[in-house]
């Protein structure tokens, strides 16, 4: 029963996470296109707000995903070539969660140089990461 909810935290805590993920590229979208200070100046709030909102989900996705491999054993994850797969998705994931912090300071200080196209690409790469992790994870491929 123990392994249920961590399982259900794990989901809970991820989904939270890209909730968050999706939705702060799209304002990065709207803060390189704005050329108004006032609408500037809200966007920087929103965008700081929203990134260390969402960053405790990603930290105890993060928890309950390593809880979950441990549980399950090292013989489980040796056999799991699927569950390698989908960690260095994840990983990459981080690296952009990461990233965001550095574009969130750049747009605090008004030093913002890449264009709304930029970013609504950029805006992709998670959606992108979620349909190969839950493929991965559903499918269990190799």
């Amino acid at each position: 029963m123990t392994l249920l909810w961590v399982k259900g935290l794990h989901l809970a805590f991820m989904v939270a996470w890209f909730a968050g993920i999706f939705y702060l590229p799209r304002l990065f979208v709207y803060h390189a296109q704005t050329e108004s200070s006032e609408v500037s100046a809200q966007l920087k709030v929103m965008e700081r707000r929203l990134l260390y909102f969402v960053t405790p989900f990603a930290i105890l996705t993060l928890v309950f995903g390593l809880w979950l491999i441990f549980a399950y054993g090292s013989a489980w994850f040796a056999a799991s070539g699927w569950m390698h797969v989908k960690l260095v998705i994840v990983a990459l994931l981080y690296g952009y969660h990461i990233y965001c912090f550095k574009l969130l300071a750049d747009f605090a200080h008004d030093r913002n140089r890449r264009s709304h196209k930029f970013y609504r690409v950029f805006n992709e790469v998670p959606v992108l990461a979620l349909f190969a992790i839950i493929l991965l994870a559903v499918l269990k491929p190799f």
